[in-house]
């Protein structure tokens, strides 16, 4: 199973943001051990770095990003997945490029902290308490 993780579950592991660090963290460990595979939008790496680096420092940043491709491949956001994502015409136009990635790299689903956020998504969008079941269940 192929998971597209979003910033907010990201974000939950990385700056152990409470109470939802600990689904988020369990899923990131599960990917981690080689149960399914996960991957992360190219523009939430950019983002995640200023976040870190604001409220941890540089080197907590650089640190987090070291891990972050270390661990999960990165899906690709280019001309292809931006057109895509106006495409969909959502309001949130950050979900619609995560949508269009997660899409066009041929993910089985997108982990993200509010599923209803992506209404209407052409990838299936789940917390990270259900893509964890999913990962247990499947190993």
């Amino acid at each position: 199973m192929k998971l597209l993780l979003d910033l907010n579950v990201l974000l939950d592991v990385v700056l152990d943001r409470q109470p939802h660090v600990g689904a988020s963290a369990a899923l990131w460990a599960r990917l981690e051990s080689g149960v399914g595979r996960g991957c992360v939008p190219a523009h939430c790496v950019t983002t995640l770095y200023y976040l870190v680096r604001k409220t941890r420092g540089p080197a907590r940043a650089r640190a987090a990003i070291d891990g972050l491709l270390g661990i999960f491949d990165v899906a690709p956001v280019g001309e292809e997945v931006l057109r895509r994502a106006i495409a969909l015409g959502w309001s949130d136009f950050e979900d619609a490029v995560c949508a269009a990635a997660a899409e066009t790299t041929g993910c089985d689903a997108i982990v993200n902290r509010n599923p209803a956020d992506f209404s209407g998504s052409p990838v299936r969008v789940v917390d990270a308490a259900t893509a964890l079941a999913w990962l247990q269940a499947a190993s």
